[in-house]
Order: structure tokens, then sequence, then C-alpha cells
């Protein structure tokens, strides 16, 4: 009996300890974004929330985090109808190749960013269109598919194939069965992946490092440059805002699909 309360208690402590050592940034950013003062301090010098009008006003952030939208929005764009017939393809069907493929899919996280960040900076480089907006919502996509392909992949595993086979019995052609049967049902795997891609691509910092110029900054290269010199309490207040958008992705993620769906996509 000792010995278990022993265990309950290591246990309990080990969970504390983590929820703390993981909330302990997100914690100390939301009370900094809050100080009266005019220098970043924790606990705040005061309650106040002239930091949040402080970043309405600032035009350049909020030319970047439009920026920002823009490049997510590409990506999930991009990776919307790529990841989702790639998922389904590699799910459903045995495929010449399949696990090369699944195991090229692992590329994106065996090659550090900085090295996929210069090799798409030479490849946009020599065809011309390093320093526009929408190279970088394709990189993003790129580097980030295999997440979409796998949220989608869970889904399609769990179709059933007598579905399909009743619907085409019925006189469906492939498309009808497609659009009818399959896309519904892999839809939560979907919806998973294209908020999953969004956040990612909404924080990617070093491949967008990569490929912008000063024009066409976003919002994270943004908040670098910024740093560079002083940091000051709007940009904890520019990081909540990032924090309160993947939280309020994560409720639609819950409401659309539940949780348990994205868990298990992972």
């Amino acid at each position: 009996m000792n010995r278990s309360r022993v265990q309950t208690t290591v246990f309990w402590t080990l969970v504390v300890l983590s929820l703390l050592t993981l909330s302990a940034p997100t914690l100390v950013v939301l009370g900094a974004s809050f100080t009266s003062g005019n220098i970043i301090t924790f606990p705040p010098d005061g309650f106040s929330l002239k930091w949040y009008a402080a970043i309405i006003g600032e035009q350049d952030l909020r030319d970047a985090f439009v920026r920002s939208l823009i490049v997510a929005s590409i990506c999930v764009l991009v990776s919307l109808p790529t990841g989702t017939l790639a998922g389904i393809a590699l799910s459903k069907y045995h495929i010449k190749g399949g696990n090369t493929i699944q195991v090229y899919l692992l590329l994106p996280f065996t090659i550090p960013l900085i090295g996929s960040g210069i090799g798409l900076m030479l490849f946009f480089g020599q065809i011309g269109i390093l320093g526009n907006l929408w190279p970088v919502g394709i990189a993003t996509a790129v580097i980030n598919l295999p997440f979409m392909i796998w949220a989608v992949s869970s889904s399609a595993a769990s179709l059933d194939p007598d579905l399909e086979a009743a619907a085409m019995s019925c006189g469906a052609g492939p498309v009808q069965t497609f659009f009818n049967v399959t896309l519904p049902a892999v839809t939560p795997g979907v919806i998973t992946g294209s908020l999953l891609m969004f956040i990612l691509s909404l924080n990617e910092f070093l491949v967008s490092l990569l490929l912008v110029d000063a024009r066409i900054v976003t919002l994270p290269v943004q908040i670098y440059n910024s740093i560079r010199s002083i940091i000051t309490p709007d940009l904890a207040a520019v990081s909540v805002v990032f924090i309160a958008i993947a939280t309020l992705a994560i409720a639609a993620l819950d409401k659309l699909v539940g949780l348990e769906i994205f868990l298990k996509s992972k």
C-alpha cells in the first residue's frame, strides 16, 4: 500500500513538473504582454493593454501578419489536394515502391530545415521566382506535407472497402464513388491535416527567412528582425496573438472532428 502511494506521488509530481515546464514560457510571455512598463519584465510591471493597442497601430506588423496569412492559405491550397490524394493512395492501394515513397516522405524530418531552405532558395532563384510571396507557401507545403498525408491516411485506413464496392455495384463510377463515399469518409483527416498545415505554415520561420526579402517579410521574420535590436512588450503581445490563433484552431479541430481523431492521426 505504501509502495503504491509512493508510486502515485512520484507519478503526479512528474506530471505537474512536466506541465509547469511546458507552460512556463507561455505564462511568461502572457504576463509580459500585459506590462505597463516599456521593457519586458516578469512579473509584469503593472497591468495594461497598451501593447495590444500598439501592435494594431503598427503598419509593419499588420502587413507582415497579412503576408503570413497569405502564405498559410497558399500552403493549405497546395497541400489539400496533393496530401489528400497521396494519403488515400498510400493507404488504400498497393503501389509499387510504396515503402520507398513512405521513406521519402520522412525526408523533411531527417534533412535539417536549413538544408531544405537553402535547396529551395537555390531552386526558386534558378527559375526566377525568388523574392515573391507565393513560393514561400509552396515551400512550407513541401516541407510539412507528411503531416497532411498521415492525417488523411489515418482516416482512409478506417474506411470499409465494402462501402466503395457497394457504391460501384449500384452503378456509381470511380469519380462518383470517390466524391460520394471515399472523400466524405476521409473528411476528418482532411480537416485535421489542413488545420495543422495552416498552423505550421503560419509559424514557419527558418524557411521564410531564406526565401523572403525586406519587402515581403512574414510575421515570424518581422519579429526576428525586431528582437535583433531591442525586445519590447509589443513583441510579447504578438506572441500571445499567435498562441490565441493556435488555441482557436485546436478548438475548431475539437468541434469539427474531435481531438481523439487528431491524436490517432499522429
